[in-house]
């Protein structure tokens, strides 16, 4: 047994030293100690021998495997040694390859945009978890029991959510807006703050619409603050964001968070009102609801309807960067493609 050992030893050693590159010494090194090696295949054999025997032929392994492992190394560090020797001729003065540079989302781009823009005017930065409950995405907003926006054809619940309710019954978040309540219940009012983040909806995909896409909610909460100035507010944004005077129209519109509500629009930037794919030919594209917080919204927060009142608006982010970048289809902005998102950098 001892004379197979010793045999064993001398192959290997050649092996190893005969072996011209990393990959080629792992194969040497499983050849010989990996599981189905030749060293482990022999030591399988010492439970047929004598105690007496076992015991001598057994440290005489150890010792060869503590060789082999010592010569392993060895070896590997001679091979990175060579493989950092130059053999050819190197000029120097040649340039360099230049290092592939990255850049910001397009919509986080305009995320930021935002943000100093909000920042500017005096408003705080909020942020919460994209997880949310039925209390603050629908209870605390107003919305009825029956509503559709609760179904899970509209939402996505997460799983162990069934048969539950209120903050129990968790859910992708498919807005924001149950973050105003969150904030006003911790900070009250008056309050001035945008959250900005992604949003999960579980709704057919198309030119304009993503399952999962960007929003950028403002809120002012305040004492007889008029309409007047959210929408003053509105086209300074908006202004603030492509650099010129962007036309804007309101119209009423219905959403139980807000009382009065109102649609607002923009002037398409892809055709500047003269119709085309993306505004559905009318020249005008949605970008954001609003109105003044409902009072049950309100309510809901810790604070009294008859004395505070605001201005709320949900901007949609990806619409915007469409408008700023003359893209007419918002699944690219998600795509991941590098060769349309380089573009933007």
């Amino acid at each position: 047994m001892i004379e197979k050992l010793d045999q064993l030893r001398d192959v290997a050693l050649e092996k190893i030293s005969e072996t011209t590159g990393l990959d080629e010494l792992e194969t040497a090194r499983s050849a010989v100690m990996g599981r189905k090696g030749a060293l482990t295949i022999l030591l399988k054999e010492l439970g047929k021998l004598e105690p007496e025997k076992r015991r001598e032929v057994g440290q005489h392994a150890n010792k060869l495997k503590e060789e082999l492992l010592a010569r392993l190394d060895e070896r590997a560090e001679e091979l990175l040694a060579e493989a950092s020797v130059i053999t050819e001729p190197v000029d120097l003065t040649l340039p360099g390859i230049k290092p592939e540079i990255g850049g910001l989302h397009p919509i986080q781009q305009m995320r930021y945009d935002l943000d100093d823009a909000f920042l500017s005017l005096g408003f705080e930065v909020f942020q919460e978890d994209d997880i949310t409950s039925e209390l603050y995405g629908f209870d605390h907003l107003n919305f009825p029991p029956d509503h559709p926006a609760r179904e899970s054809m509209d939402t996505y619940w997460l799983k162990g959510s069934e048969g539950k309710s209120g903050p129990e019954r968790l859910a992708l978040r498919p807005h924001l807006t149950g973050a105003s309540v969150r904030y006003l219940q911790k900070h009250g009012a008056p309050a001035r703050f945008v959250y900005p983040g992604r949003v999960y909806r579980n709704e057919q995909t198309d030119a304009r619409h993503e399952r999962a896409f960007f929003q950028y909610e403002a809120l002012i909460v305040d004492k007889d603050f008029s309409f007047a100035s959210g929408m003053i507010l509105v086209e300074t944004i908006l202004e603030k964001v492509f650099g010129r005077s962007v036309e804007v129209r309101m119209r009423v519109g219905f959403f139980p968070f807000v009382e009065p509500g109102f649609e607002i629009d923009m002037q398409c930037q892809m055709c500047l009102g003269e119709g085309c794919r993306l505004c559905q030919h009318i020249g005008w594209i949605e970008v954001m609801p609003g109105g003044s917080p409902h009072p049950n919204v309100l309510r809901a927060a810790g604070l009294d309807p008859d004395v505070w009142s605001g201005f709320y608006v949900n901007i949609g982010l990806d619409r915007l960067v469409m408008m700023r970048y003359g893209v007419d289809d918002v699944r690219l902005f998600h795509s991941a493609d590098l060769r349309f998102l380089r573009q933007f950098r």
